[in-house]
């Protein structure tokens, strides 16, 4: 069980959510908290891999996003959501889990905190 779900719902280049959604839980995670990150909606655009950040005046994630994994925060991609961005299973970076909305809710039913972006 995770002690914190952040669910990143907004894609990773346009607007501060993603940054610092990935800022949250490597933070949380540098302090030994179970972190789940689970990126609905425009938010699986971050488990894209080779993110193409040119123009947007923001930092490219996936960098940060790899890190996340590295660290030890678990990380899900609900399945719809990549099917609506068509983002297909081989685009997705490695280590991030594709899950359905029961797991999802799973996830959000056991944390003890909960935080969306």
């Amino acid at each position: 069980m995770a002690a914190v779900a952040m669910i990143l719902k907004r894609s990773p280049y346009g607007d501060i959510n993603a940054a610092e959604a990935v800022r949250h839980a490597l933070g949380a995670v540098s302090f030994e908290m179970g972190v789940d990150l689970i990126l609905m909606d425009g938010g699986v655009l971050l488990a894209k891999k080779g993110q193409d950040d040119t123009g947007t005046g923001f930092t490219n994630l996936e960098g940060v996003l790899r890190d996340c994994l590295d660290m030890g925060v678990a990380v899900y991609a609900d399945d719809i959501s990549l099917k609506n961005r068509r983002v297909a299973a081989e685009s997705v970076i490695e280590g991030v889990k594709t899950v359905g909305g029961t797991a999802i809710a799973g996830f959000i039913k056991e944390a003890k905190t909960t935080m969306i972006f």
